[in-house]
């Protein structure tokens, strides 16, 4: 295997990721903003399917426009399922360079080590970008990856209203990336994910290569409370029904209750809350705020959910308001496949790298893709932990090790088809 005359060109993967990263380049802050199926992402989905037909790949596109990538086999078998590598190249607002994209461009640089060394692999290779896996204009995130896997229809997600009020149908014939393959015309017999950890564990206990082994289960749910407004200077506490008190309530029950019950593992987020008047000198009629929790176990996060569904309740009851609740997003916790992790894991002791086996805490194509194939993610350390944030970061050298155990795994994967 050492002999094996597949290299990366390392410059050109690092200068891809560069040319990517400034497409949507906002004004300030240094970011870029390439929220899926906008102008900007539809930037970046012509450089990319350019890049891949620069390489001779077989561009094809689906009906939800996740966007493949194929290296052909020598000998291509019909129904003889290949390899796939994938990731995303939308992003978040004011978002770093590297989530999703560092996947995906790692992908063409294996493709490419192909095509330099004039090998053709014994199984065909797919590289995929996913559409909308952030899920800011269109709810659920993850969502080309979840339709492709067959778990959303195409129609629905076709007909998705995103928070600008477009269909994500019509948005995808306007940037011209409504294709005409079947989700999950490709199923592959295995996926790569290769990502940057967006955490900080492996830059603190200095591991160059995470190994995954497990996606956290997301619960998403949008939360209404109705109130009453009145007078801030004439309305004793006793007769409120005030929506913002019951909403900082909630929010700290969160962290008081519901995390600990399981401080090590259960997570809870209010990202997103606003109140109506929103005035200074008014009681709020309405509260309305997000709660995402996670946690790696699927009974601890029912759990997770059925303390703050019983809260609710409660505190209706006692501050005389009405409380509304509606479900966004809920998937289920991932373990990866046990081959491809250890297939990983021996990758990265072969070259040399310092890794450990651990858990994902943000959801990826790749918990989709695993309702179809085994699946498994490579993770790279992330400079204290940043994501979403133009001061992400990965070292150069970090992201070429990461793309150079990927390479292992799939020359691997695919000398031994």
């Amino acid at each position: 295997m050492s002999a094996f005359p597949v290299t990366l060109d390392t410059e050109l993967l690092l200068k891809q990721i560069h040319e990517l990263g400034t497409v949507g380049l906002d004004g300030a802050g240094g970011g870029r903003t390439r929220i899926a199926l906008t102008d900007a992402e539809k930037a970046g989905r012509d450089l990319l399917v350019r890049w891949m037909r620069e390489l001779d790949l077989e561009v094809r596109i689906d009906r939800i426009g996740n966007v493949f990538g194929i290296l052909r086999a020598a000998a291509d078998e019909a129904g003889r399922k290949p390899l796939m590598i994938g990731s995303h190249i939308d992003t978040v607002r004011n978002a770093g360079a590297l989530d999703g994209c560092y996947g995906v461009l790692a992908g063409l640089a294996v493709a490419r080590a192909y095509r330099s060394a004039g090998l053709l692999p014994a199984r065909s290779m797919v590289v995929g970008a996913f559409t909308n896996e952030e899920g800011v204009r269109y709810q659920p995130d993850m969502m080309g990856s979840l339709v492709h896997a067959g778990g959303l229809p195409v129609q629905v997600a076709l007909d998705t209203v995103g928070t600008d009020g477009t269909r994500l149908g019509d948005e995808l014939q306007r940037i011209g990336y409504a294709g005409d393959l079947e989700p999950g015309a490709i199923v592959p017999q295995e996926y790569l994910e290769l990502h940057i950890e967006q955490g900080s564990l492996l830059e603190a206990e200095g591991r160059l290569i995470g190994v995954v082994e497990n996606l956290q289960g997301i619960s998403w749910q949008k939360v209404t409370v109705h109130g009453t407004a009145n007078h801030a200077g004439t309305t004793p506490t006793r007769l409120r029904h005030d929506a913002g008190y019951v909403a900082a309530a909630i929010v700290a029950f969160l962290r008081e209750q519901v995390v600990a019950a399981a401080p090590e593992t259960t997570l809870a987020t209010t990202g997103s809350l606003r109140l109506e008047p929103d005035l200074i000198n008014v009681i709020p009629r309405r509260a309305t705020f997000t709660v995402d929790l996670r946690d790696p176990d699927e009974q601890r996060l029912q759990a997770a959910e059925q303390r703050l569904a019983d809260f609710l309740v409660e505190i209706a009851g006692r501050e005389g308001v009405r409380i509304e609740t509606e479900r966004l997003v809920r998937f289920e916790p991932v373990v990866f496949d046990a081959g491809l992790v250890d297939e990983i894991e021996a990758s990265a002791r072969r070259l040399g790298f310092t890794h450990r086996r651990m858990t994902s805490g943000a959801g990826h194509d790749a918990q989709m893709v695993a309702r179809i194939a085994p699946a498994a993610m490579i993770f790279v350390p992330s400079r204290a932990g940043i994501s979403h944030n133009p001061r992400e970061h990965t070292d150069d050298a970090q992201l070429v090790q990461g793309a150079q155990v990927l390479l292992d795994v799939v020359r691997r994967r695919l000398t031994a088809a």
